[in-house]
C-alpha cells in the first residue's frame, strides 16, 4: 500500500500511461453508464497529455465492431485449468487503443435476438437471470489483464478497474504478479465504483477459483459474509477509490446506501472520491443531433417545438391542444424511480397532460404501463425496448424530464436533459443532488436553477414537484426559459471530469 496524502503536489509536465478496463465500452457493448465512461475517458484524457488504453471481453456483439486479432496467446489459469486468451485491438473514434480479450467458451455468447446479454439472459416470463458461470468468466477475464500487461503497446504507470467485473486485478497485481516481475509492483491501481448494487459476490466454494491463497480469505482483505467480494477485493486492494459523484461517495459510507460496504467505506474515506460522470457533447447536442428534426441552441429554442409536434406524432399521441409532455428514457426498475411514476401517471394523464416513456425493465412495470398506454393512448407513448435514436428525440421533445430515482450514483439522462433545454425532475440523490439545482424563488433570481428536486421518496412528493413544474411552465413562460438556459449553457462535459481524474492520477503516481 502506497503513502498517500490529500495535500500532495499535482506535477501538471508528468506523462503518465493509464490502462483502464472495464467489463464494457460503447461502442463495443453496452449495458450502462459503466460504457460511456470506459469509451469516453480515454480520448478526454488524450486531450490533456494523458496516455490511456482501454481494454475488454470480446464479446460477440463486439466483433461487430472494426477488431483484429493479433498472433499473442497467452494461458490463463482458472481454478486448476489453463485456459487460452487471445488479445484483439482496435481504436476509438479519438484514437486511443482498445484491447479485447478473446474466449468464446466466456464471451461469445451474448445474442439479443435469443435474449442473452453480456450478463444475464432472459427467462420465458421476461425476467433476468445472472450466468451460473459469471464468476468464472470474470476470474479468467482478471487473470488474463494481468497476463497481457507486457505485451501491450505501453506498460501502464496506473491500472485504473470499474466495477465487480475487475474488482480481482489489484489483488492479483500485488499478490500472485508481483512476485514474478516487479514492474507489477510499481503499478499503481485505481477502483471506480459505478454501482454498489452490484458486488459479484460469491461463494467460498467458488474461491478455489480465484487461484489466490486461503491467507487471504479473511474479514479485513477478500471474506465477505462468508463468501467472497470481486467488488470488496478492488475496494480494500486499490490504492485509491472513486465513484461517480461526491454526494454519492457520502452516501455509500451510510448503512442507507452502502449495502453492507459502509464500514469499508467509511473506514478508506481518506482514499474515497466523487467525480461526475461526464457528457459526449458530440453525441449529445440539440445544435447538432442527427437523430432529432430540428436542431436548436440556447440563442435559439424554436427548434424544439418542432421536436415536440414531431414526437408527438411518433408516438400517436394527440396534437390537439398544447399540455406539457414528460419524457424519460430508463430501465425500468424501481431504481429509478419508476414505481413513483406508475403511482401518479393516471393523475398526470387524466389531466390531460402526455407521458412519453422508452425503456426495458422489470415485467410488472411492462404491464403497469401497458395497460396506462390502452387506457390513454393520446397521452401516454410507450416504447419498451431500446432506440438509441428516440433516445434523443425524447430528450428534445419533451418539456420536462422525468428522473426520481431511489438512487442514482452519478446518472446521465439528466445530464441530456439539461443540454436539451429539458429540465429534469429529480429527487436529491446522488450525482442527481450534485448536477441540478431545484427551481425557487432565489435559485432563480441567481440565474442557476436547472430543474426541480425533491427528497422523500414518495409519490405525494413526486407529484407536488410536477405539479410545481408544470405551473411555471404554464404561467411564466419567460421563468421557464431562463430555467432551460441556464441548464443548456452548462458544461458537463467528460472533458470537465477528465480533467479530476487527472489530478487523481498525478497525485497517486507521485506517491507510488
Amino acid at each position: 500500500m502506497i503513502s498517500w496524502s490529500r495535500t500532495d503536489r499535482n506535477d501538471g509536465n508528468m506523462s503518465i500511461n493509464i490502462l483502464l478496463v472495464a467489463s464494457e465500452v460503447v461502442g463495443f457493448a453496452k449495458t450502462g453508464g459503466l460504457a460511456d465512461v470506459a469509451g469516453s475517458l480515454p480520448s478526454a484524457l488524450a486531450r490533456r497529455g494523458l496516455r490511456a488504453a482501454v481494454i475488454l471481453p470480446l464479446y460477440r456483439s463486439a466483433r461487430r465492431a472494426n477488431v483484429e486479432p493479433t498472433e499473442i496467446v497467452v494461458e490463463v489459469q482458472v481454478g486448476h485449468r489453463l485456459v487460452p486468451a487471445r488479445l484483439w485491438r482496435t481504436s476509438l473514434p479519438d484514437g486511443a487503443t482498445a484491447y479485447l480479450v478473446e474466449n468464446d467458451d466466456y464471451f461469445g455468447r451474448d445474442d439479443a435476438s435469443q435474449g442473452r446479454g453480456i450478463y444475464q439472459y432472459t427467462l420465458p416470463d421476461g425476467s433476468k437471470r445472472d450466468y451460473e458461470d459469471n464468476c468464472e468468466r470474470f476470474v479468467f477475464f482478471n487473470r488474463a489483464v494481468a497476463e497481457f500487461l507486457p505485451y501491450l503497446d505501453s506498460w501502464p504507470q496506473i491500472v485504473h478497474v470499474n466495477d465487480w467485473q475487475t474488482g480481482l486485478i489489484p489483488v492479483y497485481l500485488r499478490e500472485l504478479y508481483a512476485a514474478r516481475d516487479d514492474r507489477y509492483g510499481r503499478i499503481a491501481t485505481m477502483m471506480t465504483i459505478h454501482n454498489i448494487a452490484f458486488q459479484g459476490f460469491y461463494w467460498s466454494y467458488d474461491y478455489p477459483m480465484t487461484g489466490l491463497p486461503w491467507s487471504l480469505f479473511t474479514y479485513d482483505r477478500l471474506e465477505f459474509y462468508g463468501g467472497y467480494s470481486f467488488l470488496k477485493a478492488g475496494i480494500v486492494y486499490s490504492d485509491l477509490v472513486t465513484t461517480v459523484s461526491p454526494t454519492y461517495a457520502r452516501e455509500i459510507q451510510t448503512p442507507d446506501y452502502g449495502r453492507a460496504f459502509h464500514p469499508i467505506l467509511y473506514q478508506r474515506r481518506e482514499r474515497l472520491y466523487g467525480i461526475v460522470n461526464g457528457v459526449d457533447y458530440t453525441q449529445w447536442n440539440p445544435v447538432t443531433d442527427k437523430y432529432i428534426p430540428a436542431n436548436y441552441g440556447p440563442d435559439d429554442l424554436s427548434g424544439k417545438l418542432v421536436c415536440k409536434r414531431a414526437l408527438r406524432r411518433e408516438l400517436k399521441l394527440s396534437d390537439a391542444g398544447a399540455p406539457p409532455l414528460f419524457g424519460m428514457v430508463a430501465r425500468l426498475t424501481d431504481q429509478k424511480g419508476v414505481d413513483l411514476i406508475a403511482a401518479i401517471a393516471p393523475q398526470m394523464l387524466e389531466r390531460g397532460w402526455q407521458i412519453a416513456i422508452l425503456g426495458d425493465g422489470d415485467p410488472h412495470h411492462h404491464r403497469t404501463f401497458e395497460a396506462l398506454r390502452s387506457r390513454y393512448p393520446e397521452r401516454l407513448g410507450l416504447r419498451l425496448g431500446f432506440d438509441e435514436s428516440l433516445a434523443h428525440r425524447i430528450e428534445a421533445g419533451s418539456d420536462a424530464y422525468l428522473m426520481p430515482s431511489a438512487f442514482e450514483p452519478s446518472g446521465l439522462n439528466q445530464l441530456y436533459s439539461l443540454r436539451y433545454g429539458t429540465p429534469p425532475l429529480v429527487r436529491r440523490t446522488g450525482g442527481l443532488a450534485d448536477t441540478v439545482t431545484d427551481t425557487n424563488a432565489q435559485t432563480l433570481a441567481d440565474g442557476k436553477a436547472t430543474g426541480f428536486s425533491f427528497t422523500r421518496y414518495s409519490p405525494e412528493e413526486l407529484w407536488n414537484t410536477v405539479e410545481r413544474a408544470e405551473a411555471l411552465w404554464r404561467h411564466s413562460p419567460e421563468a421557464w426559459k431562463q430555467v432551460m438556459i441556464t441548464g443548456m449553457t452548462q458544461d458537463w462535459s467528460w472533458d470537465r471530469s477528465a480533467a479530476d481524474y487527472d489530478k487523481l492520477y498525478r497525485r497517486l503516481v507521485q506517491a507510488k
